[in-house]
């Protein structure tokens, strides 16, 4: 499997299990959030939504270009953007808590599926970034709106996205993407970062993330991270973009 989740004391974690792929995403892992998603709406009993990936190298790579380098045209590879993008919305848009529990590089896609999730902690040694650029596209599954909804500094949200590279840890932490950097064991981290929510009653959780939901669906949020789809499918199209993967494909082999 390309993935597993199971819970356990409210708190349901999401594994993306492709380690020797960079924890990439596949079509597998996306049918994956999907049913995690779906066990969320169905039990009553989950408290948090933890997504993490497998192995202490990365948290998720993004989408596989081995598989996704096959889209060409616009129409392509909006379909597999739209069905991302809308799966990260529906992350987003849970009534729990959900943290990012970035236990190594989170890059292109991986980054925006962090910063879909409510909260995120950031092992030490990890590097996060919308590498796009590199790539001659934006962010494509609404990472981009995301990160100008979660509170950082203008500046800072747009030099994140143009710089088209990966932030150390630190310097995640001091712009304010990173709620907390931990150190060693990652399940140790998520205890002691949720010990205090886990005194509040799941009520309370919920109502708060509707006054968010709320304030979302009044600024058309899902509107805007489909503009960001047809924005990221238009230059997939292109001559820049497809060189660029021919270029990275050949130095991956």
């Amino acid at each position: 499997m390309a993935y597993h989740f199971q819970e356990q004391d409210g708190v349901l974690t999401f594994t993306i299990d492709r380690p020797e792929r960079r924890n990439a995403i596949n079509d597998e892992v996306m049918e994956g959030f999907k049913k995690v998603i779906t066990y969320v709406h169905d039990h009553d009993t989950v408290r948090f939504l933890v997504i993490t990936g497998a192995g202490n190298h990365a948290f998720c790579s993004g989408g596989d270009l081995a598989e996704f380098h096959s889209l060409t045209t616009e129409k392509q590879a909006f379909g597999m953007l739209s069905k991302m993008a809308k799966i990260l919305y529906d992350l987003a848009t849970l009534p729990v808590p959900t943290i990012a529990l970035v236990n190594g590089a989170a890059v292109g896609g991986g980054c925006e599926i962090a910063t879909a999730c409510d909260f995120r902690l950031v092992a030490s040694e990890a590097k996060c970034g919308f590498i796009q650029g590199t790539l001659a596209i934006t962010s494509g599954w609404g990472g981009g709106t995301y990160l100008f909804e979660r509170g950082l500094r203008h500046d800072r949200a747009l030099k994140m996205l143009v710089d088209a590279k990966a932030y150390p840890a630190g310097l995640l932490y001091e712009i304010g993407w990173a709620m907390r950097v931990f150190e060693g064991d990652k399940e140790a981290a998520l205890e002691a970062f949720i010990e205090d929510m886990r005194k509040v009653h799941p009520s309370v959780h919920k109502a708060y993330k509707e006054m968010e939901l709320r304030k979302w669906r009044e600024m058309e949020l899902f509107d805007r991270v489909m503009e960001e789809v047809h924005t990221c499918a238009k230059l997939w199209e292109s001559d820049a973009h497809h060189e660029a993967v021919n270029r990275f494909l050949s130095k991956s082999k």
